[in-house]
């Protein structure tokens, strides 16, 4: 790229949306972090069996879901500003009702209103990131993902000592909903406005010129889905890492409780340092070799901790699939709102929600797995899907293309 071709150095407004977006990954990981450490005291508050507990987690699931394709729309209508900063708000409020909640119909009510939140704000803030990365014209996606997961971290730092000094959940959550209403209507404010249509390369209209000759929206469709496929594949990989990868060294290596732990541990700060590094090496590489390799170092390091018999070469091969997954879905999502840039959120939306499908899907499948096979064996399937994402990330270049030109486009209208 030459000095002329160059992205115009990002404007303060620019800078300001850029923390602000880091502001909410932040806020949704942390909040949704807080719940997730308060389930044990929760579950005993309200009475509910492990079984009842696991039906409604499917509920939030399924609020989330609802509420991605309704906020990915209504985003792009309203602009990605006011829903972002709602659906902050939502979350943020809505976490305080699980605490306080004496019953099982009160919980499933309190996880709906959580469920919401989290998928409109999921959705929104994606989309917002889409237009940010836009306007930097270089990749900063993977580095808002991975402020997600410390927001997480830092969910699981907070919240533990609280719940050892038995603080009251309702008590905890009252105090994460008043900061993070707070945090969300002062982030809200550094986000974008609502940005005039995008053009494309020659200076058309990009709804014009994806629907001219009849031809646009069949390719832009078929693309949608492609991304959304390979989503769900290596989203489903992740939640395998998530639910099983403590359990594969307990149950499979007999390592003690506290040893089977680092499985999570390892993946999980692969991830985050992976995801804080993959911006640099899309910048190099491009989308589809982040994805290719990517996908293909996750295939190689689960089939190393599955067939290791050494805790130290599983504990290795949980580390190198959480590298190689760190960049891959964010590349999906910058992919999927760079299709239709004036249907950013309604692509992300779809993309999204058959991600978050496999991410839920991923525990359930391997655990039907285990019933006809050992847990190690089960990983077969992650590591199959890992393959056909490496050997698929090609689908990623008509998106890189369209992002390339609609910079190009924004960087001569500021020439």
């Amino acid at each position: 790229m030459s000095r002329t071709d160059r992205p115009a150095p990002p404007t303060a407004a620019l800078r300001r949306a850029r923390l602000a977006t880091f502001a909410f990954f932040g806020l949704n990981g942390f909040v949704l972090g807080m719940w997730i450490v308060h389930i044990p005291v929760i579950e005993e508050r309200t009475g509910v069996s492990h079984s009842t507990l696991g039906a409604l987690l499917l509920v939030l699931g399924g609020a989330a879901l609802a509420s991605m394709q309704v906020a990915g729309p209504l985003s792009d209508r309203l602009g990605h500003r006011t829903v972002v900063t709602g659906a902050g708000i939502l979350i943020s409020a809505a976490v305080i009702a699980p605490g306080l909640a004496t019953g099982p119909w009160a919980l499933a009510a309190a996880l709906v209103a959580l469920g919401l939140g989290n998928g409109g704000l999921d959705v929104a803030m994606n989309a917002h990131a889409v237009e940010v990365e836009r306007g930097y014209g270089r990749p900063v996606m993977s580095a808002f993902h991975a402020v997600f997961s410390v927001g997480s971290v830092a969910a699981a730092a907070v919240g533990a000592p609280l719940l050892a000094h038995q603080v009251a959940p309702g008590a905890t959550l009252t105090v994460v909903a008043v900061v993070g209403v707070l945090a969300a209507c002062l982030a809200g404010r550094g986000l974008l406005a609502e940005l005039p249509p995008q053009q494309d390369a020659a200076g058309a209209p990009a709804d014009a010129a994806d629907t001219g000759a009849g031809t646009g929206r069949r390719p832009l469709g078929r693309a949608l889905w492609l991304l959304g496929a390979l989503t769900f594949a290596l989203m489903l990989c992740e939640g395998v890492a998530y639910d099983w990868s403590t359990l594969h060294l307990r149950d499979v290596l007999d390592a003690s409780v506290g040893t089977a732990a680092l499985a999570y541990g390892a993946f999980s700060v692969a991830m985050t340092g992976g995801r804080f590094a993959a911006d640099r090496v899309s910048a190099l590489l491009g989308p589809v070799r982040v994805v290719r390799y990517g996908a293909a170092v996750a295939a190689v390091g689960l089939a190393t901790a599955a067939a290791s018999p050494w805790i130290a070469g599983a504990l290795a091969g949980w580390t190198l699939f959480g590298i190689g997954l760190s960049g891959c879905v964010p590349q999906f999502f910058t992919a999927a709102g760079n299709l239709d840039p004036n249907a950013s959120g309604a692509a992300i939306a779809k993309v999204g929600g058959l991600g978050y499908l496999g991410l839920l899907a991923g525990p359930a499948v391997i655990g039907a797995l285990t019933h006809w096979m050992p847990l190690n064996a089960a990983f077969v399937l992650p590591v199959v899907l890992c393959v056909v994402g490496a050997a698929s990330a090609r689908v990623l270049r008509p998106a890189a293309a369209r992002s390339q030109a609609a910079v190009a486009v924004e960087s001569s209208a500021e020439a």
